[in-house]
């Protein structure tokens, strides 16, 4: 099946409305993305973020008539406003077996593969995540992942109780009980981050051990370990909430931050928490400590 897809660069203030447009003429999709190379690190909460010079690009099914999409968007926006125009017909494919192609099994520590299904590592003495891409932010190949599925490959977790908070694909939960954990409990704000926990948990058969949460649906208690991986500012807003969850001794991992938001998150944590010296990959780095 083939697609029209037209992609247009405006503003930040005209993008949201361009895109609602895009839609009442019928666009199966619309997205955006950076005209700019602008860097976005850290939108908040429930954001969407718009850059100042945004590509806006509309699919619409193949039955329409291409001719008349620009000419309406023209009777509705300044034209001035809207540069870059791009109509291309866009072929279907299965886009997670393209990724696939791209996505190889890494190893973390001397325990710990993560690979794609019929990709499985088979070595002797670790243990295989089997992990395909999906919605959920987390397959190991970004820093922040890479550096807690280290961790977790490099400490002892046998029989211990894990929090996940900021669960995403629920790689680091599925990690852990691999690992030796005895339960892991996944916390996060997004339900399809639960469903993609709860699927990945199935396909590595350790779903009698993952519990997944709303956060509204999570009863705090105190455990032996505390893996968060999101952004520097929920981290230091969420401060007194994590390190709350963990008992005296136990230890705290923490990820999602860049190397210039170190000291402010340490500094949140720092009443609750004796961290160790950093660990740095690429521009992201890893906090660990253990509770007072």
């Amino acid at each position: 099946m083939a697609w029209h897809q037209f992609t247009v660069i405006t503003s930040e203030s005209v993008a949201p409305e361009l895109a609602d447009f895009f839609s009442e003429l019928g666009a199966v999709s619309v997205t955006y993305m950076d005209a700019e190379d602008e860097p976005v690190y850290e939108p908040a909460i429930g954001e969407t973020k718009i850059w100042r010079h945004t590509q806006v690009i509309a699919l619409f099914e193949f039955d329409i008539d291409p001719e008349l999409i620009q000419p309406l968007v023209y009777k509705q926006f300044e034209p001035a406003g809207l540069v870059g125009w791009l109509h291309e017909v866009v072929q279907d494919q299965e886009w997670e077996r393209a990724w696939m192609a791209f996505y190889k099994p890494m190893k973390f520590g001397n325990k710990l593969w993560v690979c794609p299904t019929d990709q499985e590592q088979l070595e002797s003495g670790t243990v295989c995540l089997t992990l395909d891409p999906g919605l959920a932010f987390g397959t190991g190949t970004h820093p922040t992942t890479a550096l807690c599925l280290e961790w977790l490959a490099d400490n002892d977790l046998i029989g211990k109780t894990v929090i996940d908070y900021g669960c995403g694909s629920g790689i680091l939960a599925v990690a852990a009980i691999l690992l030796g954990a005895k339960i892991a409990h996944a916390v996060d704000i997004d339900p399809q981050a639960l469903t993609a926990t709860h699927d990945n948990a199935l396909k590595n058969k350790v779903q009698d051990q993952i519990l997944g949460y709303l956060p509204e649906h999570f009863v705090p208690f105190q455990c032996e370990v505390v893996l968060a991986n999101i952004l520097a500012k929920p981290l230091i807003d969420l401060s007194l909430t994590i390190s709350s969850l963990l008992m005296t001794g136990g230890q705290l991992v923490l990820s999602g931050i860049l190397l210039e938001q170190a000291d402010a998150v340490i500094d949140a944590y720092q009443p609750y928490i004796d961290f160790k010296p950093l660990v740095q990959q690429e521009d992201w780095i890893r906090l660990e400590g253990s509770k007072r």
